[in-house]
C-alpha cells in the first residue's frame, strides 16, 4: 500500500476577487472536469464578487456532490485568468516541489476519487460536501519525476484522442458536403415522409432499481452524443431484462434520437448488445439508406422541423409518430444507391476512429486506476 498524504497539507485556498472587472465572462465546470462558459443568467450580477482562477489553480463546486456523485473540479491551464462563482472553492498547490498540478488533476479525474468524495457528502438536500472533508482526503505522492512520467503517458493518449476527434470532424464535413451536393442542390427526387423510409420506435421504461454498473448496456438520452454510443458510459441491466425489453433491442447501424430534453440529438449504434431506454427513439432502416437517413435527420431543415413539432410544451418532447410524419425529400433508388457507395467508406472511417478513441479512453481509465496502487 502506498503512503497516502493528506491533500490539505499540499494546497491552500485562494480568494482573489474580480474587483477590477478585467474578466467579464464567468465559467462553470462540466461533468468531464473542464471549464466551460457558464449558463447562468448574469444580467444585473455583480461580477466583481466572482473569484479569479489563474494558471495552475483549481476550482471546484462542492454543493452538489451527493446529487451528481462526483466533484465538478477543473484546473486552469491557460495563462489568462478566468472567473467562477463566489460559491466555488478555489485553491492552489503550496508545495510545488513535491506535487505537480497536472498530476493532481489526474487524481481528481479518477472514478475512485469521486466515489470516495460521495461518502463525505453531508445530509442536506443538495448533498453538499464540506470543504474540510476535501482537505482531509488523501492521495499518493510519488517523486516529481514519476509524476511527470505518469502525466506524460496520460497526455499522449489525450493528444491521440484529440487528433482522432479532429479527423472525425473532417470526415463528417466530407459526408455532409456530399449530402448537400446530391440532395440539397437538386436531384431526381420525390416528396415523402420519414415513415416511408424507416420505422421509429420508443425505448423501454426500465425501472430505476434495475440499474447496475455491469451487464447489458442501455442507451439513455445522455449517452447520445458525438454521433456514436460509448459502451463504457452506459448504465446497465442484468441479462434477464433482455427478454422483458426485447422490443427495444438496438442493432449495429440503428440510429437513436433523444425524444425529450435535447430533442433531435442523434447517434449511430456502433455494435450489437444494446437496449434502448424510454424517450429514446430507435430508427431502423435498410443499409443502403442508413447514411442518407442519418444526414437527413442531422440536417438543419429536419432539425428545425423536429424542434418546431416538439417545442410546444414546457418540457420539449416529440413522439415517434410525430417524427414519422415529418416530410422529407426522398431520392430515387438509383441516386440513393450511388450516394451509399460514395459515403459508406467515410462513415466506416468515422466508426473506426470512434472505436479507437473508446479504446484510448479505456487505457486512460486504467492509467488513472493504477495511480492508487
Amino acid at each position: 500500500m502506498k503512503d497516502y498524504k493528506r491533500l490539505g497539507d499540499y494546497i491552500r485556498e485562494v480568494n482573489v476577487r474580480n474587483r477590477e472587472l478585467k474578466v467579464t465572462k464567468p465559467m462553470g465546470i462540466n461533468i468531464d472536469k473542464h471549464f466551460m462558459p457558464s449558463v447562468a443568467n448574469i444580467i444585473g450580477t455583480d461580477l466583481s464578487a466572482y473569484k479569479l482562477v489563474c494558471k495552475n489553480q483549481f476550482a471546484c463546486n462542492l454543493m452538489h456532490v451527493g446529487r451528481d456523485e462526483k466533484i465538478p473540479m477543473a484546473m486552469q491551464n491557460d495563462a489568462n485568468p478566468i472567473i467562477v462563482s463566489p460559491a466555488y472553492f478555489v485553491f492552489e498547490i503550496t508545495k510545488t516541489e513535491d506535487l505537480s498540478p497536472e498530476y493532481l488533476m489526474m487524481w481528481f479525474r479518477r472514478a475512485e476519487f469521486d466515489r470516495n468524495a460521495w461518502f463525505y457528502t453531508d445530509a442536506d438536500v443538495r448533498g453538499g460536501m464540506n470543504k474540510d472533508a476535501l482537505l482531509d482526503m488523501r492521495l499518493p505522492i510519488p517523486t516529481l519525476a514519476r509524476q511527470y512520467e505518469i502525466v506524460s503517458e496520460y497526455e499522449t493518449l489525450t493528444r491521440r484522442i484529440r487528433l482522432n476527434e479532429q479527423m472525425i470532424a473532417k470526415l463528417e464535413e466530407t459526408a455532409q458536403a456530399l449530402y448537400r451536393k446530391m440532395f440539397v442542390d437538386g436531384v431526381d427526387e420525390h416528396n415523402a415522409i420519414l415513415k416511408d423510409i424507416c420505422e421509429v420506435k420508443s425505448g423501454f421504461a426500465f425501472k430505476s432499481e434495475w440499474w447496475q454498473t455491469t451487464g447489458v448496456p442501455v442507451i439513455k438520452i445522455n449517452n447520445i452524443h458525438d454521433n456514436t454510443i460509448y459502451r463504457n458510459e452506459c448504465d446497465c441491466v442484468s441479462e434477464d431484462k433482455v427478454r422483458i425489453a426485447n422490443k427495444s433491442i438496438a442493432h449495429t447501424g440503428d440510429i437513436v434520437m433523444a425524444l425529450t430534453g435535447n430533442i433531435g440529438r442523434i447517434s449511430i449504434v456502433p455494435d450489437e448488445g444494446y437496449l434502448v431506454n424510454q424517450r429514446v427513439g430507435l430508427f431502423r432502416v435498410d443499409d443502403i439508406a442508413r447514411e442518407f437517413l442519418y444526414l437527413t435527420l442531422n440536417s438543419d431543415e429536419i432539425q428545425n422541423k423536429i424542434q418546431s413539432v416538439g417545442g410546444g410544451s414546457v418540457q420539449t418532447n416529440i413522439s415517434p409518430a410525430d417524427i414519422e410524419s415529418i416530410s422529407i425529400i426522398l431520392p430515387i433508388d438509383k441516386v440513393m444507391s450511388g450516394f451509399h457507395e460514395q459515403v459508406s467508406p467515410v462513415f466506416s472511417a468515422i466508426s473506426w476512429k470512434q472505436k479507437e478513441n473508446l479504446k484510448l479512453t479505456e487505457l486512460q481509465s486504467l492509467l488513472l486506476a493504477r495511480m492508487g496502487k
